[in-house]
C-alpha cells in the first residue's frame, strides 16, 4: 500500500481579505506520512511589499522592518509548490489560507491550489463538537495539547499544533489495543523435571473395615441389601 502523505499548512497575513490588497507574510508547513510527523517542514517569512496594519501586527508580531529583510513570495513559490506536491492540505479555516495562497499564485500566473485538496479541521471540529468553540486554542485545550509557546500566532508553530489537533480529531492518536511485549502474559512452559513421589496407599486397614461394618449396621434397610 502506498504511503499517505499530507501537509499541515498555516499562513500569517497583513489582513483578512486578499481582494483588498492584503498579502501573505509567513508560511508554515509540516509533513505527515501515514498520519505520522516525518520531521520535514517548510517555513518562510515573506516581504509583503506593503505596510503592516496595527491589527495584524498585534496578532502575529511581524513588523515591516523585519519582513523587508526577507524575499518576496515569488522567490519562494517554486520551492513551496514542490514541497506541497499533490498532497492533501490540512488547514484550519481552509478558505482563508487557500484564498491568500491562490491570490499570490495568481500574481505569478501559476495555477491555483484546488479547493478539493483541503481538509478543513475547523469544519471537522464543528461537526464533531457542535456548539463548542472550534479555534485552534480551544481545540488544544480540549485535547490537552501544550500551546503555552503560542503567545502570538506563528505559521510554523500553528502548523505543528494543528498537526496534533488533526490527529486527535480523526482518532489517529488512539492507543492500540494490543499489549506490548513487556505487558503480554508469559506463555505456559512445562516444568523441565518433576520429583517422583511414591504412590499413596488406598486400601483400607482391618480397623477401618471393622469400623465401616459397625457403621453399616446402624443403617435400617440399606438399599444394597434389598
Amino acid at each position: 500500500m502506498a504511503a499517505k502523505r499530507e501537509i499541515v499548512l498555516d499562513t500569517e497575513t497583513t489582513g483578512l481579505d486578499p481582494k483588498s490588497g492584503h498579502r501573505v507574510v509567513e508560511i508554515g508547513c509540516v509533513e505527515l506520512v501515514n498520519h505520522l510527523p516525518t520531521g520535514q517542514s517548510f517555513h518562510r517569512y515573506i516581504n509583503p511589499e506593503r505596510d503592516m496594519p496595527e491589527q495584524a501586527f498585534a496578532v502575529h508580531g511581524l513588523s515591516i522592518s523585519f519582513l523587508e529583510e526577507h524575499p518576496v513570495f515569488a522567490a519562494h513559490a517554486e520551492e513551496l509548490i514542490e514541497f506541497l506536491g499533490d498532497a492533501p492540505l490540512v488547514i484550519h479555516n481552509a478558505a482563508f489560507d487557500m484564498g491568500f495562497l491562490n491570490a499570490e499564485l495568481k500574481r505569478l500566473d501559476q495555477p491555483p491550489l484546488e479547493s478539493t485538496r483541503a481538509i478543513d479541521t475547523m469544519l471537522i471540529a464543528r461537526q464533531k463538537f457542535p456548539g463548542a468553540q472550534a479555534s485552534l486554542d480551544a481545540l488544544c485545550r480540549r485535547f490537552e495539547i501544550d500551546n503555552s509557546a503560542r503567545t502570538k500566532h506563528g505559521a510554523l508553530l500553528d502548523a505543528e499544533l494543528l498537526a496534533e489537533v488533526y490527529l486527535e480529531l480523526i482518532g489517529a492518536r488512539e492507543p492500540s489495543l494490543a499489549l506490548s511485549v513487556e505487558d503480554a502474559a508469559p506463555a505456559y512452559e512445562r516444568p523441565a523435571s518433576r520429583t517422583a513421589r511414591p504412590p499413596r496407599p488406598h486400601a483400607p486397614t482391618d480397623e477401618e473395615r471393622a469400623a465401616h461394618e459397625v457403621f453399616l449396621e446402624k443403617i435400617s434397610e440399606p438399599i444394597w441389601r434389598r
